[in-house]
């Protein structure tokens, strides 16, 4: 595998990471909460992997520019810029809220996946759309 095809695994871990996060929601909706930690802890370990992909990827190739300057440019930065924002603010969120699950302190959890959950789905699917926009489009 070459450098540059981490791009598109990185799309993909993030892609998955979403799938993973709803499933794991609709499971604990259902009081499924066995089923759910599956779920969010491989969510979990697909994120943590796209971290250490993406960090290799830029590593290796560096910085991506927009190729474009159509309009296009500004809904790319419209969404890319609170993606970086978002992802770099919301790791120490996610360990405190699996460390709080993980103890069994479902109250402390609760109240804070209620803000991480869509801020990590947003996360992730902003992601793929960053790829998308860069390297499809």
């Amino acid at each position: 595998m070459i450098f540059s095809d981490l791009s598109t695994v990185n799309a993909v871990l993030n892609a998955a990471s979403a799938i993973l996060l709803i499933f794991g929601y609709i499971n604990i909706r259902k009081g499924k909460a066995a089923t759910h930690k599956k779920f969010m802890l491989s969510a979990l370990t697909t994120s943590a992997l796209f971290l250490i992909s993406y960090l290799v990827y830029h590593f290796k190739v560096g910085s991506v520019p927009y190729p474009y300057h159509a309009c296009t440019r500004t809904a790319y930065f419209a969404i890319l810029i609170p993606h970086v924002i978002l992802a770099a603010v919301m790791v120490p969120f996610i360990i405190v809220a699996v460390r709080y699950a993980l103890k069994g302190r479902y109250d402390r959890h609760r109240k804070l996946v209620r803000w991480v959950w869509p801020v990590w789905m947003f996360v992730s699917i902003s992601g793929v759309a960053v790829y998308l926009m860069l390297y499809v489009l």
